[in-house]
């Protein structure tokens, strides 16, 4: 791991989300009960995921779902699979088909959080358990699945700070944080501040609408405008794909590799682990995906089957509409440079052939990537 992260060691983080005085449900499986159902013959299971300008939904989590529910549920298992394009309301009428044609479990990522509150409720009333992929969704969940969202942010702010060193005292930073409709932007912003504030000015913050990377693109080039390109030392961008927006912005203003200013990450995508190798990117944070999409398959199936989750579930979450929810949730690590090599080939992340392209084959050699 490279010398700037070495020591970064985060407390158990406790999932508890913006818990309300109203009257909340609690999830059936909460107190080990089942749903009564059972099931004969070959299953269907829904999945839903909200958009795909993030290319680990194709490559990684779709792919990896699929797998592992028909390795548990058999391979006449029946996956019905839409994808929402960041569109809400689309991501409303999916799910809606998904409880029309009468799936046994639904996985829903969602695009917005409130907004799908109502396409859940639907899918209860008939019946139909939902689970709650990466985001933690409104209404009544049975169970729910992500990565330890503020510690993702704890990541990269503790990356940025120990790459600014003496320079973080010098200027200031950008904060580019994701979209308001996701939970998890959230949590990710408050990780960072939690390590970020009185160590480092902020020149600029933004909440990115949709995770647009051209979002991003048009807030750095205000940034710069307003701050000058001088006074910017670094900039927290809450995922890659907002960085690749970033970056060309800061090239725009007349930025290299060699005076770059540290932009982190989050994905590791391909695009994005490219640039690392090639300096222009700082690091990224890599989400062991087979952890994350093997624990919705099995919460997704035993649900589906009217099973337990006490053997899945490590913790319970609380939503703002849901109490106890069965809750696993992975830890995420961070990725640099000197990082990438120890990853390459392994399932959740890329090949050597996809990586070191003609153009990147260079900085491949130099780290050791063959």
């Amino acid at each position: 791991m490279h010398a700037a992260l070495r020591g970064i060691v985060f407390g158990t983080v406790t999932l508890s989300l913006a818990l309300t005085t109203a009257a909340c449900g609690s999830a059936d499986q909460a107190d080990g009960k089942d749903s009564g159902k059972d099931k004969k013959g070959p299953l269907t299971i829904g999945l839903l995921l909200p958009e795909n300008q993030t290319a680990r939904y194709e490559r990684f989590d779709k792919p990896l779902l699929e797998k592992k529910i028909k390795e548990l549920a058999g391979k006449d298992t029946r996956i019905l699979y839409s994808n929402a394009k960041q569109d809400a309301n689309l991501q409303q009428q999916q799910a809606e088909t998904m409880v029309t044609k009468k799936v046994d479990a639904l996985i829903v990522d969602a695009v917005d959080a409130k907004s799908i509150a109502s396409s859940v409720k639907k899918a209860d009333d008939a019946d139909i358990p939902v689970v709650a992929y990466d985001r933690l969704a409104e209404g009544p969940i049975k169970a729910y699945t992500s990565v330890d969202n503020p510690r993702v942010g704890k990541i990269q702010a503790t990356s940025l700070l120990k790459e600014l060193g003496d320079k973080a005292e010098d200027g200031k930073i950008v904060m580019m944080n994701g979209s308001v409709t996701d939970p998890n932007a959230k949590m990710y912003k408050e990780g960072a501040h939690s390590v970020l504030d009185g160590k480092v000015k902020v020149g600029k913050e933004y909440d990115t609408k949709e995770w647009k990377p051209e979002n991003a693109n048009g807030n750095m080039k205000g940034a710069l405008s307003s701050l000058g390109k001088k006074n910017i030392v670094g900039v927290y961008s809450a995922n890659d794909g907002m960085a690749g927006g970033i970056i060309t912005a800061l090239k725009g203003a007349g930025f290299t590799k060699d005076d770059m200013p540290p932009v982190t990450g989050q994905d590791a995508e391909l695009n994005a682990v490219q640039r690392i190798l090639s300096d222009e990117q700082f690091m990224s944070v890599y989400k062991p995906y087979v952890p994350e999409t093997s624990a919705a398959a099995e919460f997704a199936v035993a649900l589906a089957k009217g099973e337990k989750l006490d053997d899945i579930a490590t913790s319970k979450t609380d939503s703002s509409s849901q109490k106890d929810i069965p809750t696993k949730i992975v830890t995420p690590l961070p990725l640099v440079k000197g990082d990438i090599k120890k990853y390459v080939g392994k399932s959740g992340f890329f090949t050597a052939k996809e990586i070191c392209t003609s153009k990147f084959k260079k900085a491949c050699d130099e780290a050791g990537i063959k």
